[in-house]
């Protein structure tokens, strides 16, 4: 399977199917991203080659199939291969040590499932999605200054090598 070169995803990891259909129905009328949905973890981890932006995992993916990792084990692996996609861990847990557990191994953020959730996953993409564009900005600049200085300092080394030719 081709990948676009410019396509941008995001994945949707959850074992509640409905939740991945309400979450991918609500981010694509808000976004320009690509949705994957997954119910395993593991389905998830598989596709990662498609480099998504951003992943939305489900802290208790295991709660229908026991035998599935749990959301921190799918975040691990992610990290371990795409340390740059940002995670956020969406969960009913409403405990801070699994907050505090999921940021520690990674996650960008934690949003606990609720009528609230819809409105800050869209308030954190867009977040990241500014980010990534200061990020980009910042480099260009930097390669706009290395290229200015490199510049300068070729005058500067020409201007003295005239000056000693002259003498």
């Amino acid at each position: 399977m081709a990948i676009e070169q410019n396509t941008q995803y995001v994945f949707l990891v959850d074992d509640e199917p409905i939740q991945n259909e309400m979450l991918k129905d609500y981010l694509s009328e808000k976004f320009e991203y690509k949705i994957k949905t997954y119910d395993t973890g593991e389905g998830a981890v598989k596709d990662l080659n498609l480099n998504p932006s951003i992943v939305v995992l489900d802290y208790h993916l295991n709660a229908h199939l026991p035998n599935a990792q749990n959301g921190v084990e799918v975040l691990k692996s992610i990290k371990s291969i795409n340390p740059n996609t940002k995670v956020i861990m969406l969960s009913g847990q409403d405990k801070i040590e699994v907050a505090v557990e999921s940021i520690k191994n990674g996650a960008y953020d934690y949003v606990i499932k609720g009528e609230t959730a819809f409105n800050r996953m869209e308030n954190i993409i867009n977040n990241i999605d500014e980010l990534s564009n200061i990020r980009a900005a910042n480099k260009t600049y930097r390669n706009i200054i290395t290229g200015l200085v490199i510049g300068l300092i070729a005058i500067i080394l020409l201007s003295l090598f005239m000056v000693t030719r002259l003498r």
